[in-house]
């Protein structure tokens, strides 16, 4: 197969060159970012995972302000569509302004962590604890059963769940989680121009890789090499979907800390709603040995979540706490990094690029590839 090389093309009667000018080792790389999307499984802790009919319940839900207790909120005010289910604020507002930038919903069918912490180890979770977070939407178990059996919603969750006169409250919290979770697994990313020739290099399409803009295609070298942004933006998904110390500052006022990693798993720790817990509906707890074997350590400080590349052009601002507002400051955070608010004895993956504007550019360029545009 054909990995690299020049092609010469007629492009409306003129003679032009189809160029790709990734290195054989850089092709290989690039190809580990795919195919796109992937393919993935039903959730096994989730019973409902995949059915049509809970995925229709969990969508309307998802934008129903009945889900909060004073109807002042939907999931879709944090999480719209419109931005790839993020928004387009530094923190995300609820009852007051929360710690966090809110994170886009897309393509997190089959993750092993969810939320900036990781304080849920499956999707259904991370969708039940805002339901009930007194400054986000504030319902208890049994306001939330007594909202939903006084409503249009009642005959559906019923004929998916049974009768609600026979479940405890508790079990409908969690079944109601368990529909939005369905919901939310349907949410993928199209492909992109990436996409297009990352699979074009794949089969030795050289015409059609090289369509690919130039600057695209140094922005990529650069993702792969000085940048070593696949470090941890790897995968199918450019996230590996752990923890790191990005250089942000997590101090959210000036006496108040993000505790990042070290909070999400304190309360990981605490909660029953886990792969090893009585909720989960998989008998095989497949996946508890991550919550079981994880330990906090200090470096767990101000180590969040990696956060997908794709579609992240509509996720602006960008970090846990919104502070960067475009690709642009996301690459000279990292070009110039401050040493000062790494931690001491954490993983030192990360020092100034020290990029030239122009590799600037190129890098913001390739980013803007991961996202469909219209």
């Amino acid at each position: 197969m054909i990995r690299w090389g020049v092609l010469t093309v007629a492009i409306c009667g003129q003679t032009a060159a189809a160029e790709v000018l990734l290195t054989p080792d850089e092709i290989d790389q690039t190809l580990s970012f795919g195919p796109w999307p992937p393919i993935t499984q039903n959730d096994p802790s989730n019973r409902v995972s995949g059915n049509a009919a809970a995925i229709a319940l969990g969508a309307t839900l998802f934008h129903d302000t009945a889900l909060s207790v004073d109807h002042r909120f939907a999931c879709s005010s944090c999480h719209d569509p419109t931005y790839s289910f993020a928004a387009p604020v530094r923190r995300a507002m609820g009852r007051e302004k929360l710690a966090r930038n809110s994170p886009s919903l897309m393509n997190l069918a089959g993750l092993r962590w969810y939320g900036w912490g990781g304080k849920s180890d499956n999707l259904w979770a991370a969708s039940l604890h805002p339901i009930i977070h007194p400054v986000e939407m504030a319902q208890t178990a049994d306001s939330w059963r007594e909202r939903l059996a006084n409503s249009a919603n009642a005959a559906p969750y019923e004929a998916l769940f049974g009768p609600l006169e026979s479940q405890t409250p508790q079990m409908v919290l969690v079944n109601t989680a368990k529909t939005l979770a369905a919901y939310q697994e349907t949410l993928v990313t199209p492909k992109t121009a990436f996409d297009i020739f990352r699979d074009a290099l794949e089969r030795g399409d050289l015409k059609t890789a090289g369509t690919y803009p130039h600057s695209a295609q140094r922005g990529l070298q650069l993702f792969l090499t000085r940048g070593n942004c696949s470090f941890c933006h790897s995968g199918p998904r450019f996230s590996n979907n752990e923890f790191h110390d990005a250089g942000v500052a997590y101090f959210i006022d000036e006496t108040t800390v993000d505790g990042g990693r070290y909070e999400g798993l304190r309360f990981l720790f605490s909660s029953p709603y886990t792969l090893a817990g009585d909720w989960s509906d998989d008998d095989a707890k497949s996946g508890a040995w991550a919550v079981r074997n994880v330990r906090q350590t200090h470096a767990d400080f101000g180590a969040f979540r990696t956060p997908s590349l794709r579609g992240a052009a509509h996720t602006a601002p960008y970090m846990h706490d919104g502070s960067l507002p475009d690709f642009d400051a996301v690459v000279r955070h990292y070009n110039e990094i401050n040493m000062e608010r790494m931690h001491t004895d954490g993983e030192a993956v990360l020092a100034p690029l020290d990029l030239t504007e122009a590799e600037v550019s190129d890098l913001t360029g390739f980013l803007e590839t991961l996202s469909l545009r219209e």
